[in-house]
């Protein structure tokens, strides 16, 4: 899948998921269905997922410029905290409206809320399909959040074809809040690497031990220490590391310095730091005090 395609799929994606958010909140509203309307807040996460993929991939092509040297890639990380903070309070909502319709039910218009979720259910599947293959790890979060979001699209259905035939709504807020449950973990697991990026902390996919056990062990590379390892956004991970050589020739350690970054790739280490040095020191950061 080429990198226009991707980005065509993705403005199309887009459309019709912001589409159908607006379509599930007037439907949620008409039918009196909670769960209509936890699931358009499953679709407002997609919407989120979809841009961030599209404006990784924007932002990618953004050069650096004298005032921000690292680009615009932390937007991405702010705007999901952002995000995961509103998906918190829709989720606290959708909770406290179940809680009251336990209390008081409410009547469901089940066949509007039938052909509504159907309709999101035919657009979810219509994007699995557009996205699924992609290698592109953006692409894939999105495609995961979509195929999430088409699981709630079938129990929603589920629920209308229940009301309709039993005529009992106690499902409704029943499913809503499971609904607002599964939308609260995934708020909290997107505060909490949003946190942990903005903290640069060391990425959660990345053991910096075996970082340096393999740059230690390239061929002259005597000893590494001094390192720093953290996320820039979600998919560019920056290092920067001290490294003890015996080796003079300023040649031979410009090999050794590709073949380091070479190794680094397989960590998703894509921009890198490294200071040579020809008597070795120790500083605070040193391997022996690198903690988990």
């Amino acid at each position: 899948m080429g990198a226009i395609h991707i980005e065509r799929t993705l403005k199309i994606a887009i459309l019709l998921t912001t589409i159908f958010f607006v379509v599930e909140i007037f439907g949620g509203i008409f039918s009196g269905s909670l769960s209509l309307l936890g699931d358009a807040g499953h679709m407002f996460r997609d919407v989120f997922a979809l841009i961030v993929s599209l404006g990784a991939i924007n932002v990618s092509k953004k050069l650096p410029t004298e005032s921000k040297t690292f680009g615009y890639h932390r937007v991405e990380i702010l705007a999901a905290l952002i995000n995961g903070i509103l998906l918190l309070l829709i989720s606290a909502w959708i909770l406290y409206e179940a809680y009251q319709r336990f209390l008081s039910p409410h009547p469901i218009g089940s066949s509007l809320m039938f052909f509504v979720a159907l309709l999101g259910l035919a657009i979810n599947l219509y994007i699995i399909f557009k996205l699924h293959g992609s290698e592109d790890l953006n692409v894939k979060s999105a495609f995961l959040h979509v195929l999430t979001d088409t699981i709630a699209s079938i129990a929603v259905i589920f629920a209308a074809v229940w009301i309709f035939f039993t005529g009992q709504t106690i499902i409704d807020p029943i499913l809503s809040v499971f609904i607002a449950i599964i939308i609260s973990i995934s708020a909290f697991n997107v505060i909490k690497d949003s946190i942990w990026i903005l903290l640069e902390y060391t990425p959660q996919d990345v053991n910096p031990v075996e970082v340096i056990e393999d740059i230690n062990n390239i061929v002259g590379v005597e000893g590494v220490h001094d390192v720093h390892l953290w996320s820039l956004c979600s998919h560019i991970n920056v290092l920067e590391a001290h490294i003890y050589t015996k080796e003079p020739d300023m040649g031979k350690i410009e090999i050794i310095k590709r073949e380091i970054k070479h190794h680094l790739q397989k960590y998703d280490i894509k921009h890198t730091t490294l200071e040579f040095e020809c008597e070795e020191c120790f500083q605070n950061c040193c391997l022996k005090d690198i903690k988990h």
